[in-house]
């Protein structure tokens, strides 16, 4: 358990400060830490610990007995370490605080939309150099009969007569500090600052409904398993003029029958019989934009990679393409006739051992 610092040294008085010292001190020292206006890592626990010093200490009796036995019983004093108590203790000592940093309602009951999410399948060459791919989504958008009023057609919402249209009502409370002052939003509008008295028949006064909507997604080249597309302001429509959610595209792509992916390099592999691998030959090798001519040296081993640069995946998101890496496999032939055999015979004859390095 965390030993509390003295109360004194918190506020930074003598054990024989006034209480018109105490309260100095501590307005000096709540207006410096709070977060509003320190936005230092530790300043909402400074500041939880400056207002519970003081608690103690503006109290005669529980300065009493904080100085006979160096504790007080915090029983019942639990719902001042809140943040919404501190926000009333700042506002009771320095007036108007309307701000969210400690719980404290904020001005505006609008609320954003909802961001969605939808998924793509895409082919390998598709992924390879980019596509576009319809959609179809389900989303919240405005009613297309009262336009986002909630109000039934050729009426408008009247003005909440609780909060006079202001979306939010003050309440007065007498606080340790004596009386202070809290906004919060209009319980009877919901922050909205206004009644709807006919509601409208499509949203039944919401304002919004639901609706299935075909989208077009352009999907960037590169792309890969993993990788989402973003398009901004197609998501939920938010409420009483709050920002449009957006919405992510889940991409997969399909695996290809010959190539191999490695971020933007592809990788595939290319037969050739023991004749092309002694003396070389020149071989088609497929590649994403075609056939493409390689050059195979006399003497090529069985696994050997070949480079061909340029000829991957364009960069997702960046400039140039990837490079196509070839792996050659030397086949042994599994089937030989009378005269194969008896030239791969005088061969054996004439070509040394193999024998490991």
């Amino acid at each position: 358990m965390a030993i509390k610092r003295d109360y004194y040294e918190v506020l930074g008085v003598s054990r024989s400060a006034s209480e018109n010292e105490i309260k100095k001190a501590f307005r000096k020292l709540a207006f410096q830490y709070h977060p509003d206006h320190n936005q230092g890592p530790d300043a909402a626990e400074k500041f939880k610990e400056i207002s519970e010093a003081y608690q103690v200490l503006s109290d005669s009796e529980k300065r009493d007995t904080y100085n006979r036995y160096g504790r007080v019983d915090m029983g019942g004093m639990e719902g001042f370490s809140g943040f919404g108590d501190l926000g009333e203790i700042f506002e009771s000592f320095f007036g108007g605080f309307t701000g969210t940093s400690f719980g404290g309602a904020t001005r505006s009951a609008s609320q954003n939309g909802d961001n969605l999410r939808a998924h793509i399948s895409l082919t390998f060459m598709e992924a390879a150099f980019g596509c576009k791919k319809e959609i179809e989504i389900h989303r919240i958008e405005y009613c297309p009969i009262c336009h986002g009023t909630g109000s039934e057609a050729g009426t408008n919402p009247e003005k909440c007569p609780e909060c006079r249209g202001t979306g939010q009502v003050r309440r007065v409370q007498q606080s340790l500090f004596g009386r202070f002052s809290h906004v919060s939003p209009c319980p009877r509008c919901k922050g909205s600052g206004s009644i709807i008295t006919n509601p409208c028949s499509q949203c039944h006064g919401h304002g919004r409904v639901e609706v299935k909507r075909k989208l077009e997604v352009e999907v960037p080249a590169g792309v890969d398993t993993g990788h989402q597309v973003k398009l901004s302001g197609e998501g939920d429509v938010g409420s009483l003029g709050g920002i449009t959610g957006s919405l992510y595209v889940d991409v997969s792509v399909e695996p290809h029958e010959v190539f191999k992916r490695e971020g933007a390099d592809i990788l595939c592999e290319s037969a050739i019989n023991f004749s092309q691998a002694a003396l070389g030959d020149e071989i088609a090798l497929p590649s994403l934009d075609g056939e493409v001519k390689l050059r195979i040296p006399a003497g090529t081993q069985s696994g050997k990679i070949f480079r061909i640069k340029g000829k991957g995946l364009p960069q997702f998101k960046g400039r140039g393409r990837g490079d196509q890496f070839a792996r050659i496999i030397v086949v042994t032939p599994e089937h030989l006739d009378k005269e194969q055999r008896h030239i791969f015979q005088e061969l054996a004859n004439k070509l040394p051992k193999a024998r490991l390095p």
